[in-house]
């Protein structure tokens, strides 16, 4: 059985070759249809453009001249450039051109936020002042930005934006102060600037406080029981000086150092209902403002 079986798979194999080199054949009839209908060998040069000649040496000038021609023609005239010109007319970002309804074309500059203008103030404030109470600052130095400057002696408004007395926990008196308006050549600007300095010392959270006496009312209070301490000692030296004395002597003193003693430990409690001081900046202090927001001038 395995020889048939084998000699099938041989016969198989021989007959799918077969068919498969069988089933190749050319279809040559086109080619046929194509010689009969084209002369091959007037193909190739029916077809194809002629070779272009050589050029001579005297028509180089004419080929060179109508290039030329051509370029002036198909390339538009290009106006030269001048590059200072072009750039001085670009309008920066602090200055804009503008437009009135009127047809007036005016300025617009841009003072940053941040612009710092150093003053002196011709009003005396204080933490007695009311909120809105209104004071008046003159520039010390100019101030120059781009397209702008600010001379010295220009003139600032401004106001008690907040104030309190001294008041209980060692808390000193308060002020903020505000600068609103800047006046420039007679014109009234509205601006946005907060005091960073007073009298060359620095300002934080635009708040200008009063010493605190916190510490001090600790330092009093416990003084206070030193005091007492001391006269009991000095009643005890008295009582001593005689012999009925000296048997109760003792006595003042232990009375005075257990109350030096409470008032040490609780003076930090009672310094709570202690003041700070009052704050008072008379007129020709010396101040910083700084811009909290950008303005705008017109010019």
């Amino acid at each position: 059985m395995k020889f048939f079986d084998k000699l099938a798979i041989l016969i198989y194999i021989l007959g799918v070759f077969s068919m498969s080199c069988c089933a190749f054949e050319l279809d040559m009839s086109v080619d046929e249809d194509i010689r009969k209908n084209y002369n091959p060998s007037k193909l190739e040069s029916e077809a194809l453009p002629d070779l272009p000649k050589t050029l001579k040496s005297n028509d180089k000038y004419e080929v060179k001249k109508s290039l030329s021609t051509v370029e002036q023609v198909s390339s538009p005239a290009v106006p030269k450039t001048n590059l200072d010109t072009d750039f001085s007319s670009d309008i920066p970002m602090n200055r804009v051109s503008k437009t009135s309804p009127t047809g007036e074309i005016y300025n617009e500059i841009k003072i940053g936020r941040g612009t710092k203008f150093k003053v002196k103030s011709q009003t005396k404030v204080s933490d007695w002042n009311t909120a809105g109470a209104g004071m008046t600052f003159v520039s010390t130095a100019p101030t120059t930005k781009r397209y702008i400057s600010f001379p010295t002696g220009s003139v600032f408004k401004g106001v008690v934006e907040e104030s309190h007395q001294p008041n209980f926990a060692g808390n000193g008196g308060l002020l903020k102060l505000k600068a609103n308006t800047i006046i420039l050549n007679g014109n009234s600007h509205d601006i946005n600037a907060k005091v960073v300095k007073a009298n060359d010392k620095f300002i934080y959270f635009n708040n200008i406080k009063g010493k605190r006496g916190y510490w001090r009312g600790v330092a009093k209070n416990v003084n206070k029981g030193r005091q007492f301490y001391n006269k009991t000692r000095k009643a005890s030296s008295n009582l001593a000086s005689n012999p009925i004395g000296t048997i109760i002597s003792p006595i003042p003193t232990i009375v005075g150092a257990v109350g030096y003693g409470v008032n040490f430990i609780a003076s930090p409690v009672t310094a709570l209902w202690a003041k700070g001081d009052h704050i008072t900046l008379p007129a020709g202090t010396n101040y910083t403002i700084k811009l909290r927001e950008d303005f705008y001038m017109y010019k």
